[in-house]
């Protein structure tokens, strides 16, 4: 059930707050520039059952401010944070008013978000330092990381303050590589949104293209044949399971155990191959279309009881060695009340005792008692791997389950085309390999993207990672870091 709700400035705290209250996560900012001024679009959602509340406000187009929501949520503050840097947004008496977005070299006074923007300015010098919180005291020292980091992981500044190997504070900065993707998506066909929607995060070509695919769907009142939606419900575990296998030997090896990570790759590249055979790419693009899916082959059983023996080999030798066990135990534990209150998602939230999962809050398909969703409490590396290698197993439980159901592919699940009888805006959720992806589409009058907000669930984990390694050993950054495997190119949109 979604519902739409104009309301003034003045009742937003009033309002958001009964919702909070209710059960509802706020999953969703976004600003627009309509004809008439500024108008700002907060979701919140809960489930099951599966319940969207929109709440719009219209600003003064000479003063566009906003009541701050930060005292009430977390995840708000940042939004009004990013809302501010891209729209020139106010939230007013924001406890944390300075930049998120725009680096300080960014030009003062320019937003690229405003229709009046214009192209953009040659980027000056540095408005001051970046005011990193400094610690002082007796034996304190400071280890910049970043931003450009050894292979291939994408940019972001790590500033630790420690005293001997003890992190004291962590404070992460991102929006390196920020690409501008919701500008880009604008006045783009439904058909050219796609690809964009698959390369938001790479890793996660299905989950986004799914999330995206929902909206325009909510958005033109188009129906979805139940076969293709079971396709699509196989392709996110294809991508689950494929990414969960590589953490799950690159943990090993930032623990020392080579031997297990090599196998877990090559059990995911076994994993790649299988995609190709099913949609034509390895990270699975092209499987997910809008109005429907397009799949090559349906995954052999038999192949799939092979990978499900091989990882569970690998997942019980890994937690069956006494230095893995002992490195993973205790190491960055992330207790669920402070998962709860910076709004956590995905594994990382259910590693710390928090059971939320799209695919039952807001499902897009029948699931059945196939769906198990794997929950521990401790909070630690040790949670968070066994939440990755159950969820493995689920995974495949369901592919095994969703394949069988599967006509021949070419026959039924070829996409069905966009009537445009919708109500013009829809949201679609998606429960990504990383948690919850939230994407909200409005269409223009002539059927091209109005403008398209995608939240990938690493925008609202990324305030965790700090708080889970105070008072952890620096050597067990990287160990740390991969056990949350946040998305860089997802956060830094």
């Amino acid at each position: 059930m979604r519902s739409i709700h104009e309301i003034q400035t003045t009742d937003l705290p009033q309002r958001a707050q009964e919702l909070l209250d209710a059960g509802h996560r706020l999953a969703l900012v976004a600003a627009h520039h309509d004809e008439g001024g500024p108008r700002v679009v907060y979701l919140f959602v809960a489930g099951p059952p599966d319940t969207r509340t929109e709440l719009h406000v219209r600003l003064d187009p000479d003063r566009p401010e906003v009541p701050t929501l930060a005292p009430l949520s977390f995840p708000a503050g940042r939004f009004e944070r990013e809302m501010r840097d891209l729209f020139g947004i106010v939230p007013k008496d924001h406890p944390l008013p300075r930049r998120l977005v725009r680096h300080f070299h960014w030009p003062r006074g320019w937003y690229p978000m405003r229709p009046d923007a214009g192209p953009p300015p040659a980027f000056g010098e540095q408005e001051g330092p970046y005011p990193f919180l400094e610690v002082e005291g007796d034996g304190v020292y400071e280890i910049p990381v970043g931003p450009v980091h050894a292979g291939l992981i994408e940019p972001g500044h790590f500033r630790f303050s420690v005293v001997g190997e003890t992190i004291l504070k962590l404070k992460a900065r991102l929006w390196f590589v920020h690409k501008g993707i919701e500008s880009l998506f604008q006045g783009r066909s439904v058909a050219a949104g796609l690809p964009l929607a698959e390369r938001i995060s790479g890793d996660t070509a299905v989950g986004h293209a799914l999330a995206y695919c929902l909206a325009v769907e909510e958005a033109t009142g188009t129906r979805v044949p139940a076969q293709a939606q079971r396709a699509r419900a196989l392709l996110l575990e294809l991508e689950r399971i494929h990414n969960h296998v590589a953490d799950l030997g690159m943990l090993c090896n930032d623990v020392g155990h080579g031997i297990l990570n090599a196998q877990a790759q090559r059990v995911r590249e076994q994993l790649l191959r299988l995609n190709k055979e099913i949609t034509g790419h390895r990270l699975l693009r092209g499987g997910i279309v809008p109005g429907g899916a397009a799949l090559h082959a349906r995954p052999d059983p038999a192949r799939l009881k092979e990978i499900r023996e091989d990882i569970g080999e690998i997942a019980d030798l890994a937690l069956g060695h006494s230095t893995v066990r002992d490195r993973f135990t205790k190491t960055a534990v992330l207790r669920t009340t402070a998962a709860q209150e910076i709004g956590c998602l995905g594994y990382v939230a259910r590693a710390s005792g928090i059971p939320n999962d799209a695919r039952v809050a807001h499902p897009f398909t029948a699931y059945g008692p196939q769906l198990d969703i794997p929950v521990h409490i401790t909070g630690d590396v040790l949670a968070r791997f066994p939440v990755r290698a159950q969820e493995i197993e689920v995974s495949l439980t369901l592919i095994e389950h969703l394949a069988e159901g599967l006509h021949a592919p070419a026959a039924v699940l070829a996409p069905h085309p966009l009537p445009g009888a919708g109500p013009g805006t829809g949201v679609g959720l998606v429960e990504g390999w990383r948690g919850t992806i939230a994407t909200r589409v409005e269409l223009a009058p002539d059927h091209t993207l109005a403008r398209v907000k995608p939240v990938d669930p690493s925008f609202f984990n990324w305030p965790a990672l700090p708080v889970a390694l105070a008072d952890t050993i620096v050597p067990d950054f990287p160990l740390t870091n991969k056990s949350f495997n946040l998305s860089y190119a997802g956060n830094d949109l």
